[in-house]
């Protein structure tokens, strides 16, 4: 399992790849597998973890540096394996360098796509993705996938269910969690809850750049008791803010790939009110596990009908849809296919 160098496993805080990783990781193991992570430093699994670098780098995620290290070092371990023990396969998390060189390996890659399409990906994958299998983590990801990668395996990001606490009677608040960034909306959320009248609770992360929008759009609204922002949350306060909420608001404006926190708050049975964007269309079931409105106004009118969605049904169906068991047995799959194809070019090369 090759995760990215920027951050541990399981994250501290914000990491979503990290977390997707780190669920899955742990799932594969329970499963009988022989899994080797090769992560970040300070990474804890149940797995065997092998750190290769010395430092993690989250003030440098996506700088080429390090990614290009990082990979560079695992190539060498994957490839001095004992012949006697070797890898069957690499499932990559990282973002572009594992894949770009995934013909220099005799090990077969099985590359996730964390990430949107931008015309640069896009060019990139085209380029360099028939050297490695490819999973997309939704339709809405793959719809906008360049036409050269043609038909691939839709395998959703994995949770947990067990470890999230279904909560049946809400507290009065709204949630929204996220980067303070203007797609991600927490200043149309704000807008959404007074219209509503529904207090707003605001949670994440204030990355490098996003200052300025926050202090203009975010932190005037902020008082306290209508609008309160907590920063950045994890463990059990999390799970807690997850479990209370009238709702998770998902105001974005841009092809959201997946899209994390929607699971989590499911799995709470705490229904989802999101924009129709990217994969919020497959993850929020109109009516069932949320609502799906075009703008704030109908997103404080979506409020009143929270009492339609049963916590449980929200609940059951990511249990059935993007239960870390199902998304394992999914990757499972994969992982045979690429191994035997590796196997079978290996034989027709003589």
């Amino acid at each position: 399992m090759l995760a990215p160098p920027w951050i541990s496993v399981p994250p501290p805080g914000y990491g979503g790849v990290e977390t997707v990783v780190s669920v899955l990781t742990e799932e594969l193991v329970a499963s009988g597998h022989e899994v080797t992570l090769l992560c970040a430093p300070g990474s804890q699994s149940t797995a065997r973890v092998v750190p290769l670098l010395a430092n993690a780098q989250p003030a440098e995620i996506e700088r080429s540096l390090y990614e290009v290290d990082h990979v560079a070092r695992a190539f060498a371990m994957i490839e001095s394996a004992p012949p006697d023990e070797p890898f069957d396969v690499v499932h990559d998390h990282c973002g572009f360098t594992a894949l770009a060189m995934a013909d220099r390996i005799d090990v077969p890659i099985v590359h996730t796509m964390h990430g949107q399409f931008t015309p640069s990906t896009a060019a990139f994958y085209s380029h360099h993705g028939h050297k490695a299998t490819l999973v997309a983590i939704s339709r809405a990801q793959l719809a906008s996938a360049p036409d050269a990668l043609g038909t691939l395996d839709v395998i959703s990001n994995p949770i947990d269910v067990s470890a999230w606490p279904l909560r049946e009677h809400k507290d009065d608040y709204l949630l929204w969690v996220g980067r303070m960034a203007p797609v991600k909306g927490p200043h149309r959320a704000i807008t959404a809850a007074r219209a509503a009248g529904v207090p707003l609770v605001l949670a994440g992360v204030v990355q490098p750049g996003q200052k300025a929008f926050f202090d203009s759009e975010v932190a005037p609204h902020i008082d306290g008791e209508k609008v309160r922002y907590i920063g950045e949350v994890g463990g059990a306060e999390k799970l807690a803010l997850f479990a209370g909420a009238r709702a998770l608001l998902m105001p974005i404006r841009w092809d959201e790939p997946f899209g994390m926190v929607i699971v989590e708050a499911l799995a709470c049975g705490t229904p989802v009110i999101a924009f129709p964007e990217g994969s919020t269309r497959e993850l929020v079931v109109d009516g069932l596990t949320g609502f799906l409105v075009h703008d704030e106004a109908a997103m404080g009118e979506a409020v009143e009908k929270l009492p339609r969605i049963a916590p449980a049904a929200c609940r059951a169906w990511v249990a059935a849809n993007c239960d870390v068991g199902v998304v394992a047995a999914a990757y499972e799959q994969v992982f045979r296919r690429a191994a035997r194809r590796r196997l079978d070019e290996v034989a027709a090369r003589g």
